[in-house]
């Protein structure tokens, strides 16, 4: 049987004891219902890994020992940073969970003209938290030890104008290149993703002076969620760690 892997928000070390978050406690003791004995592995967002004997557990109280650690080494030479606009319904969840399986390392959701969706105040913080949610649950299920961030929302210009010594792309269906044509003197990357309306003229423009470029995804058009994930795997492909 596989280990569960359980995300937990402290600082970790061998040979200590400690309570497991409650949430973490109440999928553990009462989902799956593991009893004194069994193992999870812990992991905090430090790149490590924590094998952790479970001493005592209930439904929502599960007291675990460290046992021993290890390097987690299923992080992606690429370092994507991804500022997709927000998008409606499930579609932003759906996107913010593949794309931390396929190695993004920081979220913005982003506001654009074309955006169709309002959030502010109140209701924005809640859902950047259940969007950082969705991440960590992305990272137990893929097996990553480093849990992207999910930023504050802003608006698309903050974001395209913000100093930045990383690669600057944009998905444009008028783009003269593909992934294929490109070539990274670096292996960060800016990736930007408009919203199901696309980006209004002026925003292209506007990603032009900011020295964004253009690239071409193929023939038909994508879906906002579909051309995330396709663009992150392209380039996952050609200078990440997918074979």
């Amino acid at each position: 049987m596989r280990i569960p892997r359980i995300y937990h928000s402290s600082p970790l070390t061998i040979a200590q004891e400690c309570q497991l978050d409650e949430e973490a406690a109440v999928h553990v003791g009462r989902v799956l219902r593991m009893t004194e004995g069994e193992q999870v592995s812990l992991f905090n967002g430090d790149g490590n890994d924590y094998l952790a004997n479970i001493q005592a557990a209930s439904k929502k109280n599960v007291t675990v020992l460290i046992t021993s650690s290890t390097i987690n080494r299923s992080e992606s030479p690429l370092n994507l940073h991804l500022g997709q606009v927000i998008s409606r319904g499930d579609r932003m969840d759906f996107t913010l969970q593949k794309s931390v399986e396929l190695g993004v390392n920081t979220i913005t959701p982003l506001f654009s003209e074309r955006c169709g969706v309002k959030l502010h105040g109140e209701r924005l913080d809640k859902k950047i938290q259940q969007w950082q949610k969705i991440v960590i649950s992305a990272c137990e299920q893929s097996g990553r030890s480093h849990v992207p961030i999910v930023r504050p929302a802003m608006s698309l210009t903050d974001w395209c104008s913000e100093k930045s010594d990383a690669i600057k792309l944009n998905l444009h269906p008028r783009a003269s290149h593909g992934i294929n044509a490109l070539k990274l003197p670096t292996k960060r990357i800016r990736l930007l993703i408009g919203p199901e309306g696309g980006l209004s003229n002026s925003e292209i423009k506007m990603t032009a002076e900011h020295q964004f470029t253009d690239i071409l995804l193929g023939p038909r058009v994508l879906r906002t969620e579909t051309a995330a994930l396709c663009a992150i795997s392209a380039l996952q492909l050609k200078f990440g760690d997918l074979s």
